[in-house]
């Protein structure tokens, strides 16, 4: 009975386990899912072949039961034969033969009496084996609840973890997309681009600059040779007045 009760408390303490806080801890769920269901199956074969036995055993009490409960009847049938035999032998005059019936009717019904208290002790253990066997077969009907409850976490668990997944690879995508963006590499192209077209007008507007400043320089000479030549006229001019002035011819 002792054994029985054991194997009873195990089933409860299994459809009890709090399979929530497994899985809340879980950091691989499909893995930890998976070896949750083969051990939780592997429970419930256990529990099974456990009450199957359980059951098996109380059948055979019942068995048992009802051969002493059908042998008490017989041997108290054959206990009245031999009475009913004796007392027609005595009633014939034959006391020595009824005397013997009568002893085997003693047989009979001590046979009788002690199958019927076999089956009086049986009655209340095979009773409470019977209560037992019910617990057993809820808490099996109770595992398997669980166990369907484990594999619909489990399915809906690793569903996510896979969908959780490839959103992370698709955040991976984008930042890598983002870091090796060809449009980056283009603006990079054309800000080069747009580094040496500046130095090219650089040096084009310093090119110029030089020239300008040789023409200017060309210039200044031009300037200065006029401003030369008209001094030199000046002085020419100066010169002719200065004579017509002091020409004896003309006094």
């Amino acid at each position: 009975m002792a054994q029985k009760q054991s194997i009873l408390g195990r089933i409860g303490q299994l459809t009890r386990a709090n399979l929530n806080a497994l899985l809340d801890k879980a950091e691989d769920p499909e893995k930890m899912l998976d070896q949750l269901v083969r051990d939780y199956t592997s429970s419930i074969a256990e529990a099974e072949q456990a009450v199957a036995q359980t059951i098996g055993n109380l059948r055979l009490a019942e068995a048992d039961h009802a051969e002493d409960v059908t042998a008490a009847k017989e041997w108290g049938d054959k206990a009245l034969r031999a009475s009913q035999k004796a007392d027609s032998l005595r009633t014939s005059g034959q006391a020595a033969e009824a005397d013997k019936f009568d002893n085997l009717a003693k047989i009979a019904l001590g046979k009788q009496i002690s199958f019927e208290n076999e089956a009086t002790t049986e009655a209340p253990q095979i009773a409470s084996q019977g209560e037992v066997v019910e617990k057993l077969k809820v808490g099996l009907i109770g595992m398997n609840a669980k166990l369907r409850e484990l594999q619909s976490k489990r399915d809906q668990l690793v569903a996510r973890a896979k969908t959780a997944d490839a959103q992370a690879k698709v955040q991976d995508a984008v930042r890598s997309i983002d870091i090796l963006d060809p449009t980056s590499e283009v603006s990079r192209f054309e800000d080069k681009v747009r580094r040496v077209e500046a130095q090219v007008a650089g040096q084009s507007e310093l090119a110029a600059s030089s020239l300008d400043a040789q023409f200017e320089e060309l210039e200044g000479d031009s300037t200065a040779a006029e401003v030369e030549a008209r001094l030199s006229e000046l002085k020419g001019i100066g010169t002719g007045s200065a004579t017509a002035q002091i020409d004896p011819a003309a006094e």
